[in-house]
């Protein structure tokens, strides 16, 4: 067994796609309509689904906000330097809400950016 993707709905997949593909440097791997059941199915990643886990957008056409819950974390991305991801988010308009250093109670370095529906990503060092 393996992990396959992670899915998340989105309310504008364009602004969706270029935040993971400008500010987090994702490559997108295949996009698909579904005009019957009136949704859109994108997948991005930092390499082919054959050999990595992806990031499923799910995007339903008739559909304009989600109700985040209570239960959703983040989702982790390995960078080889939080600091200077941090520095290169921010300056492709990337929103950071919180800077990077140590964890609390502990040393890992780490920093969370907010995607456009406002999903949380943290960074963490190599």
């Amino acid at each position: 067994m393996r992990l396959l993707h992670t899915m998340l709905r989105v309310t504008d997949l364009q602004k969706s796609i270029s935040f993971y593909t400008e500010i987090l440097n994702m490559k997108l791997l295949r996009r698909k309509d579904f005009p019957d059941g009136k949704f859109t199915l994108a997948f991005l990643g930092y390499g082919p689904e054959s050999d990595n886990t992806v990031l499923e957008l799910t995007h339903n056409w008739e559909t304009s906000s989600y109700d985040m819950g209570n239960a959703y974390g983040h989702i982790a991305i390995e960078v080889e330097d939080v600091y200077d991801a941090c520095e290169k988010i921010k300056s492709l308009g990337g929103q950071i809400v919180r800077e990077p250093g140590p964890m609390k109670h502990g040393s890992t370095i780490l920093a969370f950016v907010r995607d456009p529906d406002g999903y949380m990503i943290e960074l963490l060092s190599n």
